[in-house]
């Protein structure tokens, strides 16, 4: 493994922007609409509740762990591996990564779907045109991250500042605006919804809550690069909550200025069409300029952790060890062509979507659903053994507490996701396990173990199921 110089370590300050500049992307833009479509606001606080409960049980998970298993680096991929063994810890890297590749693509889709509003060539984001600049986008950004991760940070870091004021004006003027009849109105559902339970309103909420959330781990990711191990923790709690509080404002203050069913009906960004209906047209043209601003950022941020991610893998041997190498600039190169490859060859199949930006976006959500559960597993394991809290009984029963709650939120997150996402997901892992078994013969090693081969086959029977569905139209896109 290439040692990390003291040039290329980042500041709390940094880590947490890393986090903020990865959880503040695409997501934050479509939550009036997606919310909107699903449930009123007592529905919608409910749903955040748990939401950001749960979240916050997995940030103190990362947390917990960054500071208990300081050896660890690039820990989503690595906790499952220590915790489950590799072929487990396989997946978890391959979820991760491919479901972040797949987060890249929805950044674009969502890019040229915004143009789309002022020029009608760019469509929903899925037209020639809108992937022929995308494309270009891809590889513009491939070769300015060669030119080295400190820089790109630093990038990143000052993007964030950039993309958060547009969401500060929007939720000031809406606060300025609130209609508390309006919004009393729409409490309970508003009108001209269909009636569905509450149940059923939370859960259609999930999977976009997990999308927005995801970024939360960002510090953790790229903790071979912190200053202070410390401040891996820190930057994941302080960006958890600012970012949180922006989220739950932008979906709740819709309420008050718009009824329900108008907010159901816009078309996405919906944050730029609530601003437009509240001040005129200025307001669409504002908010879409901010989330050019936040997309690209958080854009930026994403092809950091997916490259670190896939390199991480590489240098332990467990992705091919190609994937592990850097390059002049310390930047692992092998992986971020593989990244933006796979990125290239996701924007090119939009062409073949209904509706390419909630595709991406659920099945992002839905790719990053294991390796959650998996490292809140490891959390849990790791508290039941006592494994590091021999003199800290405090700490022991309160993380007991924390990784249970993190169990059960990331299992109901994988029942709520639904049957669709879930063999779509197997179409991705069945045929992504060929790296892992290139990796497995270049070290001479036995492929799978007995428990492996059942998990391999179980995924492989939910791929067969998932063609199938596609090929009757049970499953479409």
């Amino acid at each position: 493994m290439t040692a990390t110089t003291s040039a290329q370590k980042l500041s709390l300050f940094a880590l947490t922007g890393m986090v903020v500049g990865s959880m503040v992307g695409s997501g934050i833009f479509s939550l009036p609409r997606t919310f909107g479509t699903a449930t009123g606001p007592f529905g919608a606080i409910l749903a955040w509740c748990i939401a950001g409960g749960g979240m916050y049980t997995m940030a103190r998970v990362f947390q917990s762990l960054a500071e208990r298993k300081p050896g660890l680096d690039a820990g989503v991929y690595a906790y499952a591996k220590e915790g489950f063994g590799d072929y487990p810890g396989f997946l978890s890297a391959l979820g991760y990564w491919m479901g972040s590749c797949i987060g890249n693509v929805s950044y674009w889709v969502l890019i040229k779907s915004t143009l789309g509003a002022f020029f009608p060539v760019f469509g929903d984001g899925n037209t020639v045109i809108a992937i022929v600049v995308a494309s270009i986008g891809i590889w513009l950004f491939h070769f300015m991250i060669l030119r080295g991760v400190q820089q790109a940070a630093a990038i990143n870091t000052i993007v964030t500042i950039a993309k958060i004021v547009p969401i500060l004006i929007f939720i000031a003027i809406l606060i300025f605006a609130f209609k508390a009849d309006l919004f009393r109105a729409n409490f309970w559902g508003g009108e001209g919804m269909p009636d569905t339970g509450l149940f059923e309103q939370i859960r259609a909420t999930m999977l976009v809550t997990v999308f927005v959330f995801l970024g939360i781990e960002g510090a953790s990711v790229y903790s071979r690069y912190a200053k202070e191990r410390s401040d891996v923790g820190a930057a994941t709690i302080m960006g958890f909550l600012v970012v949180t509080s922006l989220m739950v404002l932008v979906t709740l203050l819709p309420y008050a200025v718009l009824p329900r069913a108008e907010i159901a009906d816009m078309r996405q960004p919906s944050m730029a069409t609530v601003l437009e209906a509240v001040v005129g047209h200025w307001g669409a043209v504002f908010v879409s300029i901010g989330l050019l601003v936040s997309v690209l950022g958080a854009y930026l941020a994403w092809s950091l952790i997916c490259a670190e991610v896939l390199s991480a893998a590489g240098r332990t041997r467990d992705m091919p060890r190609v994937f592990g190498t850097e390059n002049a600039n310390k930047v692992p190169a092998a992986a971020l062509w593989l990244t933006n490859i796979v990125v290239q060859l996701f924007v090119i199949s939009t062409y073949w979507s209904r509706d390419a930006f909630s595709l991406m976006l659920n099945l992002t959500s839905v790719m990053n659903l294991i390796p959650f559960f998996l490292v809140a597993a490891y959390g849990l394991l790791l508290v039941k053994r006592g494994e590091t809290y021999e003199k800290s009984a405090g700490e022991h029963r309160r993380d007991l507490i924390f990784t249970g709650i993190a169990v059960i939120y990331t299992l109901f997150l994988i029942y709520a996701a639904g049957t669709k996402y879930l063999l779509l997901s197997a179409l991705l892992y069945v045929p992504g396990t060929a790296l892992y078994v290139w990796a497995r013969l270049q070290q001479k090693a036995r492929v799978f173990t007995p428990v492996e081969w059942g998990i391999f086959i179980v995924a492989a029977i939910g791929a067969a199921v998932g063609i199938h569905g596609l090929a009757t139209g049970y499953i479409t896109i």
